[in-house]
């Protein structure tokens, strides 16, 4: 039986750093792409020693600025992984875009590479909030790659960040609403947060308050779940059966190999856990240390932590390695709910992930 595999291209570029960006990432105009993607294609060969008997159920292409790739490139890397590994049926290939190219029929020769799924980095639907944010694309340059994006590709995402200083509700509530519009069939929505060493943090710019970014979070997770994109992920909404594959592998547990600088990876190899990072560096994963992370990410999951595979990944009986007198009084105040093979977050439990995570333990 052939286990599922996902591959990240890591493209670090970017035109520019926008402030709030705690990344790594690269700006640089000129880039050596045939260097790069011999690089990449031996990182791949790399992996392939490793794991030679997988299937490839999503490629993902993130960065950095992916979409400033040469199509060929992408369209190289893609016939690269199949030539190493067998694709699923449904494989998901994504890559993460900005609406600031300058290179024409950018999406349709996306699609003609090998690309199925485009996400889309708006961030904002307005003028004066895209200029704080440091992005490079006007409202109409965006607006436009909307419109081209939603005509090339059948499965799309668009990607807005929330909980700004200052913004109110109200126009919050409107960009939704706009966003929903649109049609996309994937929204991915993240809140603001100053991370330390970005242009905001230097600069002293303060988030919303607490109080004020928990209501725009429910908010936002009671419209989408009544317009028809519920919530599979503390940020990610969408269309039933559109859900995205490749970051569903994340918090599932799945295995996967990162490619690039900065990227990294996790592999289940001979029932051993291994993570890597750039270049090759391996380290052993405890099965404790596993259980963690896979408690970490589970949770953000709507759906929550399925406890037959958790020991499948990890080893570990699920109720022994939690707490289990803190998840009586996780679930008695109702931040949990614990069934006999899944435990999961609710509503309220979801505007408090990392402290419930830290309880668990």
């Amino acid at each position: 039986m052939f286990k599922p595999l996902s591959v990240y291209f890591h493209w670090p570029y970017c035109k520019s750093k926008c402030p709030y960006c705690d990344f790594f990432k690269k700006v640089q105009k000129n880039v050596d792409e045939t260097s790069l993607v011999k690089e990449y294609i031996s990182e791949l060969e790399y992996y392939q020693n490793l794991v030679p008997q997988r299937k490839v159920q999503s490629i993902f292409f993130g960065g950095g600025t992916p979409s400033l790739m040469n199509p060929k490139t992408v369209e190289k890397l893609i016939e690269t992984v199949f030539c190493l590994w067998k694709p699923q049926e449904n494989l998901e290939i994504t890559l993460e875009a900005n609406p600031n190219s300058d290179r024409p029929h950018l999406f349709s020769d996306l699609k003609n590479a090998g690309v199925n799924r485009l996400s889309l980095g708006v961030q904002a639907l307005n003028e004066s909030d895209l200029k704080f944010l440091g992005r490079t694309h006007t409202l109409k340059e965006a607006y436009k790659s909307i419109d081209e994006v939603l005509k090339v590709f059948d499965n799309h995402s668009i990607d807005l960040i929330y909980s700004r200083p200052h913004q109110k509700l109200e126009d919050w509530e409107k960009e939704l609403q706009q966003a929903v519009s649109f049609g996309f069939k994937h929204l991915s929505l993240y809140q603001l947060t100053i991370e330390e060493g970005t242009v905001f943090f230097n600069k002293g710019v303060q988030a919303l308050e607490d109080e004020k970014a928990s209501k725009m979070y429910q908010t936002t997770v009671d419209f989408l779940r009544e317009h028809g994109y519920p919530r599979y992920e503390v940020s990610n909404f969408a269309m039933p059966v559109y859900e995205s594959i490749h970051n569903k592998c994340y918090w599932q547990g799945d295995d996967y190999i990162g490619i690039g600088e900065s990227a990294h990876g996790r592999l289940n190899i001979s029932e051993q856990n291994f993570a890597y990072v750039h270049p090759h560096i391996s380290e052993k994963l405890s099965s404790h240390e596993r259980a963690e992370e896979l408690l970490i990410m589970g949770l953000r999951l709507q759906k929550g932590i399925n406890k037959t595979h958790f020991k499948e990944i990890c080893g570990l009986d699920f109720d022994t390695f939690i707490d289990q007198e803190k998840l009586h009084t996780l679930v008695a105040e109702g931040f949990l709910i614990d069934k006999p093979n899944v435990l999961r977050a609710t509503d309220q439990g979801f505007l408090v992930l990392d402290k419930l995570v830290l309880e668990l333990f």
